[in-house]
């Protein structure tokens, strides 16, 4: 983080202190007493010039009767406060229930064109980009790889992103090149992606909204196998190779995302299944062109 922008963060962390102060009624001497910091160390955090620890952070936090999360988001509105204290008694599966309710009810997922643009989603060795290309011959589009697109957008591979501008970076130059690839594509796309694209809820809300997305499927084994054969073992250990324990990571990271890949508008299980048989199922899962 930059001086200014460090600077921003704590003038706006201040502001967040006083704000909740003053709504709960809060003199700084009383916040001082009951959080156990320095009314001189409330004045500086409030003034944007304290030198905060996550420890401070939760001792006033608590003194205000509120969570440090609570403390650092966006104070919402009283509606927006009601829905997320509804939502947070859901566990996950509910939760993805609720928001395909609501993307339903409030065109959050009926953006124009949207079933003109195909998204393939997965883990690698899935085979997303065997049959995508075929997809987007057959439907006479675009076939573009998400990865490369971001590449493009930053003018040097995925490493250095990672290197120069870390996960925040690579987040915020994936979401660039996801609207400007459904903007730039109208009359139809079929695009792949990442297999870890999932995990970012902000940029898979983007992406669902924009693009008709399928879950590619495969069982564990089957993703390993046709890994080895590309010779690209991302994002397993490359130092063990095809064994059991690189196995055993994919299966982690699978059942960490089978929830999230399900949230998918189709599911084509590529299982024992050839790429001929394939691609009719991927087909068969997509909206007709017109």
């Amino acid at each position: 983080m930059t001086d200014p922008e460090a600077k921003a963060t704590l003038a706006e962390l201040g502001t967040r202190v006083r704000a909740w102060r003053a709504r709960r009624g809060m003199t700084r001497k009383q916040l001082a007493a009951d959080s156990g910091l320095s009314e001189r160390f409330l004045a500086d955090v409030e003034g944007g010039k304290g030198n905060v620890s996550i420890n401070s952070l939760e001792a006033a936090a608590r003194a205000l009767n509120i969570t440090i999360l609570e403390l650092l988001q966006d104070a919402p509105r009283p509606a927006l406060a009601r829905v997320q204290s509804l939502l947070g008694r859901l566990d996950e599966g509910q939760l993805d229930q609720a928001y395909a309710l609501l993307a339903a009810s409030f065109g959050l997922a009926d953006e124009q064109g949207r079933e003109k643009r195909v998204a393939l989603i997965g883990l690698r060795g899935a085979g997303k980009s065997t049959l995508g290309a075929q997809l987007a011959a057959g439907r006479g589009v675009p076939f573009v790889e998400l990865d490369r697109e971001i590449e493009r957008e930053a003018g040097t591979s995925m490493n250095e992103i990672l290197l120069l501008h870390g996960q925040a970076g690579l987040r915020r130059l994936e979401r660039r090149a996801l609207l400007r690839i459904a903007e730039d594509n109208a009359e139809g796309v079929v695009m792949t992606t990442g297999g870890s694209i999932v995990s970012e809820r902000e940029t898979f809300d983007l992406l669902q909204s924009r693009f008709w997305c399928v879950w590619l499927k495969a069982s564990p084994e089957e993703h390993m196998s046709r890994v080895v054969a590309q010779g690209d073992m991302r994002p397993f250990d490359s130092t063990r190779g095809a064994t059991s324990e690189a196995l055993d990571d994919l299966r982690r990271i699978l059942a960490s995302r089978e929830p999230l890949y399900a949230r998918a508008d189709a599911v084509v299980d590529t299982a024992a299944r050839s790429v001929k048989q394939s691609f009719k199922d991927l087909e068969r899962a997509v909206p007709a062109p017109r």
